[in-house]
């Protein structure tokens, strides 16, 4: 399966299926990271059950401290 992530063509062939596993796979899990999914924001309690299919777009945006 093939999604676009962040504007970039990226194959799933690893078994993940769901927003909250494509945020294991990329050790997002634990960050605050707000979630887009073909253009709607999906709500974290949504993660686990909110399904990926071949040609979704997703965008992560997380935040990094600094000063």
């Amino acid at each position: 399966m093939s999604i676009k992530l962040n504007g970039e063509i990226v194959d799933l062939t690893n078994g993940v299926q769901t927003i909250q596993q494509l945020l294991a796979l990329y050790k997002l899990e634990d960050r605050l990271v707000i979630v887009e999914h073909n253009r709607e924001i999906i709500l974290k309690e949504l993660y686990e059950s909110t399904e990926l299919h071949s040609g979704d777009e997703v965008e992560f945006v997380h935040f990094v401290g600094g000063g």
